[in-house]
Formats: C-alpha cells, structure tokens, sequence
C-alpha cells in the first residue's frame, strides 16, 4: 500500500513533468519556423524578438521552479489533474475560468500558456497573499450569499422555471444564480471552466450550490458556437455531487475520476437546434 508521502511525490514528480513536456513543446514550435530570420541571443534579450524566440518566458520558468522546489502539492490527486489536463492539451491557448485560488492556480496558469485564466476566490486575504508571490495571476474576489445547510431547498429551487431558462446569469430570476462578478466574467466564451471552490466542507460554509448552477448556466448561454469542459471537484460530498448531477446534467457527464467529474455542455444559443427546443438535461 503506497503512503500518502510517496502519492505526493508521485503528483509532484507528475506536476514536474507537465511541465518539462510543455516547455518542450513551446521550444520545439519556436524553432521549427525556417522562413523567419533566426536572432542572436543579444536580440533576443534586447526584446525585438521579431525572429523565431526561443527564450523561455518567464511564467514557464516560474512555475517549473516553483513546483520543482515546492513541498506542497495540489489537493487534486495525479489521476483527477491528468484528466483536466489533456483536455487544455487539446484546447489551449483558450478561455479558462476557476472557480477557487490555490496550490495548483500557477499550474492551471501555465498549462493555458498564451489563453486567459482567470480566478475566483471568496478569501480576500487569501487573494493578496497568492498575488504577492504570483502577480501574473489574474483573480477576481467573489462573495457568496449562501450556506451548505441550505442546499437541500436550494436543490428545490433549481427545478423551477425561473432556474431551468437558458440566459445571463446577471438578469436570471433563480436564486442559485451568482450575480456581482465583473460584466467580463460572464460575456467571454469560456472553453474550460474548473468549481473547485468555494468551501464547501461544514454546515455555514458558503458550498458549492451556486458556483456549479452559474458554471452550467455560463456554459449554456456561450455566445460562441462550440462546448464548454466543465470540471467539478469533491464530488465524493452530498452538494457537489447532487448539484453536479441535476445542472450539469448526467447526460452531458464524460467521464469520472476519482472525487473529478468531467462535463461537456453545448451552446444552446448556437446550437444545432432552437434553444427552445433544447430540455435543460438531454
């Protein structure tokens, strides 16, 4: 039986490695160019870099020391972050959105090298002391209304007409809806979007209810045609799994790992079909 000290320095040695593979291939696609004119180290550093740039950027060197030196892991075990990871393999430069700032934040960042991340955090405090030691880190502080001990209504409240209508979660009527972020936050087109956040483990915590709604409901309402990957995080809880199911909807569930769940949600503004037409949950 493996000891939670070697599962750390296996997610460690994981997180390390990431990282060299995507450093790797950010070398490999500055240098295959052949028709541009190839720059001296000296231009390079002058910053004109009109050629092919080989310099790894700084961010990348960044994280890869930060992890390579850090003792603190992810909460994420290997397995759960390599699922959201082959998925920004796949989609990044893109759009991704967390819900929650931690460990893992300069890792998302990086994986997304070149496409917009953007965090959420609920802990004012928490945020300035991220942003201190990571101030590439774009996070925006989110206040919650609502409490774990009132999920069970909340759920209730969720099936009604004024929660299941596709729109902006800025004008929705649904008491689940998260309204006061930044008008940006809900116009972009999110390509992936992570609720590991708020907290969520004891009764007059804030929980995870309307974070996952407005996460499904930004999704469904992405001005731009395509899918939306939403992850969601401790779905081993009671909230995280029963909101998951019921406004991600089973139906739109990919895959499973561990506490992870993996949802592919369509554009019911831009879909094949009338957004009339389209049931919350297929």
């Amino acid at each position: 039986m493996r000891t939670r000290t070697n599962q750390s320095h296996e997610l460690k040695l994981l997180l390390v490695c990431l990282l060299v593979a995507f450093i790797l291939i950010f070398i490999v696609r500055s240098t295959i160019t052949t028709s541009q004119k190839r720059q001296t180290p000296e231009e390079t550093r002058s910053g004109g870099c009109s050629g092919v740039c080989s310099k790894l950027p700084r961010s990348l060197a960044q994280a890869l020391i930060h992890y390579s030196t850090s003792v603190i892991t992810p909460q994420q075990t290997l397995k759960e972050i390599v699922v959201s990871s082959r998925v920004l393999d796949k989609k990044s430069p893109c759009n991704f959105l967390v819900f929650g700032l931690g460990h893992d934040s300069l890792m998302w960042n990086t994986l997304n090298y070149g496409g917009r991340t953007v965090f959420l955090e609920e802990d004012e405090a928490w945020i300035k002391q991220i942003q201190r030691r990571f101030p590439m880190l774009e996070t925006y502080h989110v206040t919650y209304d609502s409490k774990v001990n009132q999920a069970e209504n909340l759920l209730e409240v969720g099936k009604g007409p004024e929660c299941t209508a596709i729109g902006d979660p800025r004008y929705s009527m649904c008491q689940l809806a998260l309204k006061g972020l930044p008008d940006e936050i809900y116009e972009t087109s999110w390509d992936l979007i992570m609720v590991d956040a708020p907290t969520g483990y004891y009764d007059e915590a804030p929980g995870r209810m309307k974070a996952i709604y407005t996460a499904g409901m930004m999704a469904r309402n992405r001005e731009r045609a395509g899918e939306t990957n939403v992850f969601v995080h401790d779905v081993n809880r009671e909230v995280e799994d029963k909101f998951s199911m019921a406004f991600l909807c089973e139906g739109y569930m990919k895959k499973q790992e561990g506490r992870l769940r993996h949802f592919i949600i369509p554009s019911y503004r831009n879909g094949p079909e009338p957004e009339s037409f389209r049931p919350f949950c297929p």
